[in-house]
């Protein structure tokens, strides 16, 4: 299953590890794509994430979770 969402508060390579060491921490997520310049993560899960989940795994590392 693949999910694309909106990240805010990126502006460098050290955030886009961030978000995506925060992504991979969710159960179930096998592989997270994040796009610094769109500002879009694309997690690859064999569940959908809830949105309430990636709201606090983003927020948790210092990010946001865009609609």
């Amino acid at each position: 299953m693949t999910q694309t969402i909106r990240v805010g508060g990126m502006t460098c390579d050290n955030c886009v590890r961030h978000v995506r060491q925060a992504l991979l921490g969710l159960e179930g997520v096998a592989g997270a794509d994040v796009d610094l310049k769109g500002g879009t993560a694309t997690l690859h899960s064999s569940r959908t994430i809830p949105e309430n989940e990636l709201k606090a795994a983003l927020e948790e590392a210092g990010y946001e979770l865009r609609s």
